[in-house]
């Protein structure tokens, strides 16, 4: 079994007022359990600029791959310097928790988090529990609430049997 690393770093100032407020405002708005989670959404984002640093000088085509890995995802981006200033909040956009909050499906983020975690949402016809799922623009029509099937056998109370 490979060890799994972090996927993401901590802040170089761990006790910077302006970034608490910031990071208090993302976790509320989108709905997260902790910090870790902008942490790990801001560490996505680096690569992504990473790797488009990377690519300034490489041929077109490869950019293109690029811009389409990311536009298949939802990030909308069509030159290098679209790539260059994603931010957290792009990214955290395409969450599963946000997604459903956007079509409705829940009312709260938080509400729509309870609702992954308790595997109520199917994508296709497979129950996803990760509120973090990154959703691909083509699964989004395919979104879903599990319906529960009420069971006909179920035991007769003591009227029931007596009616019979």
């Amino acid at each position: 079994m490979k060890r799994k690393h972090k996927q993401y770093s901590r802040p170089k100032r761990p006790f910077d007022k302006i970034r608490f407020e910031e990071e208090a405002k993302i976790k509320e708005e989108f709905g997260l359990k902790n910090k870790r989670e902008i942490w790990r959404a801001d560490a996505r984002v680096k690569s992504i600029r990473e790797k488009a640093k990377k690519l300034i000088s490489a041929k077109p085509e490869e950019q293109q791959a690029l811009f389409n890995r990311l536009k298949e995802i939802g990030l909308e981006v069509n030159s290098i310097p679209d790539v260059l200033s994603l931010d957290k909040r792009d990214y955290l956009q395409r969450r599963l928790q946000t997604v459903l909050v956007k079509k409705r499906l829940a009312r709260t983020p938080k509400a729509a988090r309870q609702l992954i975690v308790h595997r109520k949402i199917l994508i296709g016809k497979n129950a996803v529990d990760s509120p973090s799922y990154i959703v691909p623009i083509e699964m989004e029509d395919k979104i879903s609430l599990k319906i529960k099937n009420k069971v006909e056998n179920k035991p007769k109370t003591e009227l029931e049997i007596e009616k019979n």
